[in-house]
């Protein structure tokens, strides 16, 4: 059982984000969907929380209402093995939102993520400083979408 569940607060659209990520992440489901009834603070039949799990992760989107947004103070990291993960997740989430620095994106709920090459990680964790320094340059220059060869050729001194 998880213990720690990340609750997302949406102003209404908590059920068609649940469904957009699961249909970005390939392996998710909706697994219960609560409305308000007659005597609730919202219109009664509209979704209230929907918990949904994407890749075995539990998430709850709440449809609170306007009151609060996402900040880059929260995101969610995604560790990609290839170019092509990297460019499956950033493609997908990006559209309809915006691009920010050093691999974050806005997804179009204003969700901030960052699309992360696993290789970037031992890049920059590398023993040796020059190449770890060269690296987190790299990193530091990108606005938008990692492109791993790039980094590795900076990583190598090329």
């Amino acid at each position: 059982m998880q213990r720690i569940t990340p609750n997302l607060w949406f102003d209404t659209e908590a059920e068609e984000a649940a469904n957009f990520y699961i249909a970005v992440f390939g392996e998710g489901r909706i697994t219960e969907v609560a409305r308000y009834g007659p005597d609730a603070p919202g219109p009664e039949g509209q979704v209230m929380t929907v918990a949904f799990e994407l890749q075995g992760q539990r998430f709850v989107g709440i449809n609170g209402g306007p009151e609060f947004s996402f900040t880059e103070a929260v995101s969610f990291e995604i560790t990609c093995k290839s170019q092509e993960e990297v460019d499956h997740y950033w493609d997908a989430l990006v559209e309809g939102g915006q691009a920010a620095p050093c691999g974050w994106l806005k997804d179009k709920y204003g969700l901030s993520w960052q699309v992360t090459p696993t290789e970037l990680i031992e890049m920059i964790t590398d023993p040796d400083p020059a190449k770890a320094q060269r690296a987190m340059q790299a990193m530091l220059a990108t606005f938008g979408k990692f492109d791993i060869a790039e980094l590795r050729a900076a990583y190598d001194g090329a």
